[in-house]
């Protein structure tokens, strides 16, 4: 039999509230404001958790990593993105390749993406070429045009390890 691939796709979303630290792929990024939430809210990483445990058939991030378990309080999320990694490859799988994309208004992100792409493919033991991220405003529009809020979506390739 050939080499299998599969795709999984993941979103997240989270408010904006003060005094909190805005972590985006891993990334304290500087901001009057950070994502709430149970773990450090990091919505790109979650996108890409959510992506890699559909393509794997192992469920989803609050399935494997459920929020009001009070080990996964304020967790780094790259933390869980690498015990994801294991469950991926546990089950037979190497990732090919990630792709996210960060929704915001405001803060621009742009200039901390070599940053995000060197925390995630570290956190997943692959090569920073393997993740793309980008980022992009809704022009003023929806809860995150408002400044309301920021979410992510990720789309991610995997393969039989051979």
């Amino acid at each position: 039999m050939g080499k299998a691939l599969r795709v999984g796709i993941g979103y997240d979303s989270h408010p904006l509230v003060s005094g909190r630290k805005l972590i985006l792929g891993g990334v304290d990024i500087p901001h009057d404001k950070g994502l709430s939430g149970w773990s450090d809210a990091d919505v790109a990483t979650h996108a890409i958790i959510d992506a890699l445990l559909g393509a794997a058939d192992l469920g989803d991030i609050g399935m494997q990593f459920p929020p009001g378990e009070s080990k996964y309080e304020n967790i780094s999320s790259l933390v869980l993105l690498s015990k994801a990694g294991e469950l991926v490859r546990a089950k037979g799988f190497k990732v090919s390749n990630i792709d996210v994309i960060i929704m915001a208004q405001r803060p621009k992100v742009s200039r901390f993406i070599p940053e995000m792409r060197k925390c995630v493919s570290q956190a997943l033991a692959i090569e920073p070429t393997q993740v793309t991220v980008k980022a992009t405003t809704t022009n003023g529009l929806g809860f995150i045009g408002r400044e309301e809020g920021i979410a992510a979506q990720s789309v991610v390739l995997i393969s039989t390890i051979s």
